[in-house]
């Protein structure tokens, strides 16, 4: 990366989910591992407000052994298997017992291309990091990832100006047809013109 950026202060994370969200698009996620470093600007993000959410793993507002790192500070890395095959990458959001977070979707691939495509399986740059399951592991996601803490040094944001609003497009989450009323709220948001996001 051309940019000398740096990392945001756990202050980044103590805001509500939405905000988080929104605030996410147009940063810089980085994974270090023993295999080498990936990186990529974050493209799609959706939402997940906690009791206020039939879609959110924490709609009951009781922790579970899968949520309890949502019950605790924002800024850290929330990763659960779906399907039974793929990780998902989420960033809790807000203070202590209000357990929300901002789900990654996609990703531009910026460094490490190399590795992203041996652990994808793909030469496509736009198929990478295309949808939450494919970013994780061209990130070397998984179990162990959860819980790591976004200021540290294994897996972390760097900071970039906040997109306008204008560049901020708005619409339904995806793959929560269960959710009653959740389904139609407006909470997934992707950046305007993005050849990056999920399919």
């Amino acid at each position: 990366m051309s940019e000398t950026l740096q990392k945001p202060d756990r202050r980044f994370y103590l805001c509500d989910g939405l905000s988080l969200a929104q605030k996410l698009l147009g940063k810089i996620i980085v994974s270090k591992s023993p295999e080498g470093d990936v990186s990529g600007i974050i493209t799609e993000t959706e939402a997940y407000m906690g009791t206020l959410d039939k879609a959110a793993h924490a709609c009951s507002g009781r922790p579970t052994p899968r949520t309890e790192i949502l019950y605790g500070s924002g800024g850290f890395a929330y990763v659960y298997m779906i399907y039974g095959v793929y990780f998902c990458l989420n960033v809790s959001a807000n203070g202590e017992n209000i357990p929300e977070c901002a789900l990654i979707r996609s990703l531009e691939p910026i460094d490490g291309l190399e590795l992203m495509k041996k652990r994808r399986g793909t030469d496509d740059p736009h198929r990478l990091c295309r949808g939450p399951g494919c970013l994780s592991k061209a990130l070397g996601l998984s179990k162990v990832s959860n819980g790591l803490d976004l200021c540290g040094e294994t897996l972390y944001i760097l900071n970039r100006p906040d997109l306008p609003e204008d560049l901020i497009s708005a619409s339904k989450r995806r793959n929560i047809d269960y959710s009653g009323e959740a389904k139609d709220f407006l909470w997934r948001f992707t950046i305007k013109g993005s050849r990056f996001l999920s399919a």
